[in-house]
């Protein structure tokens, strides 16, 4: 438990630190993690006999990076995941170490993870940024939290036992529930960085009701994040990634709930007009 307070409270500074410090940082962020998670993908496929290229999903993931911050048009970043597609297929029939399988695995990381964090380069630079990551984030971890807890206190009913047996629908929903003083917090949070100098330009006021539901949507889709990742830890049958992170697992363990939430608030936001 100790190592685990330690090293999140050191993941939680470093994240902090890059997403304040400039955009580079940011998108340069998330294309580190999402090439550590490409990693640790990789030689989880090959515990399966399955040879990914590794190199194809790292070349996308830098390409989106400098795509990102060239300010690149929607076609191009279509452009390059096809390129990318191509790619991956053009390895298994000239590789012989990678093959069929381990082509279509390529293709696979390509679209998970690969592809969300190239969506949450995108979204870093966006113009409602700040919102998002703050609405993502903060929900994310109190709706874990709340399900952890209230899963052990009052968790009957098993929510997706075949492939995480500790997950329970009580838990699930007052996970979600956590999420709404998480709402109110933020509310406020951006009435007060309006008034604060070097964010007032860079956050704008998110209407409570919008926090609500904002907050419940992404917590939820982060929740089955979790549980996606949890099904391929389980076809692979590893309890993490990694073990990169000492207590936490790997970055793949980090960021699952993320990789679901960060977006999905990003357009409920979008679709609310902001």
């Amino acid at each position: 438990m100790k190592n685990r307070i330690i090293y999140g409270a050191i993941l939680i500074a470093l994240l902090l630190v890059c997403v304040f410090l400039s955009p580079v940082t940011r998108v340069l962020f998330f294309a580190a993690a999402g090439c550590l998670c490409a990693r640790e993908y990789s030689k989880q496929m090959e515990k399966l006999g399955m040879a990914c290229s590794l190199y194809v999903m790292i070349l996308y993931l830098l390409l989106q990076a400098v795509l990102v911050l060239l300010n690149a048009g929607t076609s191009a970043f279509a452009a390059l995941f096809i390129g990318a597609v191509y790619l991956a297929m053009l390895s298994g029939i000239l590789r012989k170490r990678v093959s069929g399988n381990g082509a279509i695995d390529t293709v696979a990381g390509l679209a998970y993870p690969c592809l969300l964090f190239g969506a949450i380069m995108a979204i870093s630079v966006s113009s409602i940024w700040l919102e998002t990551l703050t609405i993502a984030c903060l929900a994310t971890w109190s709706c874990d939290n709340g399900a952890f807890m209230g899963g052990r206190r009052y968790g009957k009913h098993k929510l997706a036992p075949a492939i995480s047996p500790n997950k329970t629908v009580e838990g699930a929903l007052i996970g979600a529930a956590a999420t709404i003083p998480i709402a109110v917090l933020v509310y406020y949070l951006g009435i007060w960085c309006t008034n604060v100098p070097w964010l007032g330009d860079q956050y704008s006021i998110v209407p409570l009701g919008l926090c609500i539901v904002t907050c419940l949507v992404a917590s939820t889709m982060g929740q089955i994040g979790d549980l996606a990742e949890s099904l391929m830890k389980c076809m692979i049958g590893v309890k993490d990634f990694s073990n990169l992170i000492p207590g936490h697992g790997g970055i793949f363990d980090r960021a699952d709930s993320l990789l679901f939430s960060i977006p999905t608030a990003y357009f409920c936001l979008r679709l609310a007009g902001l």
